[in-house]
């Protein structure tokens, strides 16, 4: 089978958000803002920034106000901003976000660990956002969590992601994310789900959040793409995880997606060596090592020395 890998892949940078929430360690604002302006200026369109949520339930982000106006934002990107409720959602436009993300999950219990809210709430919150910034210079998109499978509650009915990805575009969100919060999915399961939702929206609107819990992630992205999607949430150094699921690793690794494409010929439009050199800080910024394979192992066209005592 001849496969078309024409088509640009969008990858939406969430290691600043994603990435950094979980960490141990206080990475300080202006480290955040720094990591923030080199990923813009590494080609990507999109860079999820931060998260307007309490400070109580993600201490890790509560600078996100003095980040998003002390970036140096670049003529092209957006700079997205995941939000839990209104209150957030003001929060983010006031700091100058130009999306919003708002996440709610396709299973009940996770959504009550995540949200601690029931998705029928969430739904109602959502409403509100909407109405609320009618009008205002923001885009919106919204995160169909757990949608490949739930930790507590194991496989999601298909059914039921597509009943919620109604409810957003019924209530006017323009964009869904489709998240594979705990890595459980697989490239079958994934190709059948993007199929389906890509008859109800353009390949434009919709996002894939894989993580690479059970080492499944790139094989999922590329299962994603030959069903038509064309834009992907990864995170510098393979950084992130879900706070509020059991055995959550990081999210697919940027620099390991951009390699991925640059070898198969998927153009992204990312520049793979600065790529590396952010994410080879990274363990210096953190105080440990990261996930993410290519900053270790080098690109495969970066060739070693010939050893001088090969026999003749």
């Amino acid at each position: 089978m001849i496969r078309d890998y024409s088509a640009r892949l969008i990858v939406q940078e969430v290691s600043p958000r994603d990435g950094l929430q979980i960490e141990p360690t206080w990475v300080p604002t202006q480290d955040k803002i720094a990591l923030v302006n080199g990923l813009s200026q590494a080609g990507f369109s999109r860079i999820e920034a931060g998260s307007f949520v309490s400070p109580r339930a993600i201490p890790a982000l509560r600078d996100a106000d003095e980040v998003f106006r002390g970036i140096l934002r670049q003529p092209g990107v957006v700079y997205v901003a995941l939000v839990p409720n209104l209150k957030g959602a003001q929060r983010a436009v006031a700091a100058g976000a130009g999306e919003l993300n708002l996440v709610m999950s396709a299973s009940e219990t996770h959504n009550r660990a995540n949200m601690r809210m029931r998705k029928a709430q969430s739904l109602e919150g959502f409403a509100a956002i909407v109405e609320a910034l009618a009008g205002a210079p923001v885009l919106l998109n919204a995160t169909v969590a757990t949608a490949f499978g739930c930790p507590f509650e194991g496989r999601i009915d298909e059914d039921e992601v597509l009943r919620i990805v109604e409810a957003y575009l019924e209530m006017g969100i323009a964009g869904v994310t489709l998240a594979d919060t705990t890595g459980m999915a697989n490239p079958r399961q994934v190709a059948g789900l993007v199929e389906r939702v890509l008859r109800r929206l353009p390949a434009s609107a919709l996002t894939l959040h894989f993580h690479n819990t059970r080492g499944l992630g790139l094989c999922n992205v590329l299962a994603a793409y030959e069903q038509g999607a064309r834009r992907f949430d990864a995170a510098l150094g393979g950084l992130g995880g879900c706070p509020f699921a059991p055995g959550a690793s990081g999210n697919i690794c940027t620099e390991d997606l951009v390699n991925l494409c640059d070898e198969v010929g998927i153009p992204t439009g990312i520049d793979l060596p600065h790529l590396l050199n952010l994410s080879r800080a990274l363990p210096g910024l953190l105080g440990h090592e990261v996930p993410g394979q290519l900053a270790k192992a080098g690109r495969n066209r970066d060739l070693h020395p010939v050893p001088p005592d090969l026999p003749g």
